[in-house]
């Protein structure tokens, strides 16, 4: 077809460009490359994947060290039973533990341990070491500040369309 669509292809939508199918192409190996190294450096250093890493460094930085189950989900932007499963390994390993929410029956808290305030604070710095590789010291500051304007957008939309999606 002439209009870059697909054969076949539903007329309603509108197709890419090639300068948006370039930038899009570009965002899904880019977030791809980044994802896979960073997991692979935070297991092969820590035994940590990096959604394990995400749950211990929000623990990490909430008061008392703790979220219910719910408010961890929508910081980290994953189903609750996402966070539920990775939660069970990281207790297994003695980095975080569920105490009972008093004020709700229903409810629980998600609970950083001593041993894993240690292990995020061991694993901290080769994460960002990482970062800093992968993604950091390959962009320029107006790179990286256009970078964040067009992730905040991203993030914004999501936000404004579901802000309690999990």
């Amino acid at each position: 077809m002439a209009d870059g669509a697909p054969e076949g292809a539903t007329p309603e939508v509108e197709w890419l460009n090639d300068a948006e199918q370039q930038a899009w192409r570009a965002l899904v190996t880019g977030i791809s490359i980044i994802s896979r190294q960073l997991n692979s450096d935070l297991l092969a250093a820590h035994d940590l994947s990096v959604d394990d890493y995400g749950i211990l460094a929000m623990l990490s930085e909430a008061t008392d060290d703790r979220l219910r189950f719910g408010e961890l989900a929508n910081i980290l932007r994953v189903p609750k039973a996402h966070v539920t499963y990775r939660f069970r390994r990281l207790e297994k390993q003695g980095l975080v533990t569920r105490e009972v929410c008093e004020t709700d029956a229903r409810g629980a808290f998600a609970v950083l341990t001593p041993a894993g305030r240690a292990r995020i604070e061991t694993a901290a710095p080769s994460h960002v070491a990482s970062v800093r590789r992968l993604v950091i010291d390959n962009l320029t500051a107006a790179q990286l500040a256009g970078l964040e304007d067009a992730m905040r957008a991203i993030v914004d939309a999501d936000s404004a369309e579901a802000p309690d999606r999990f």
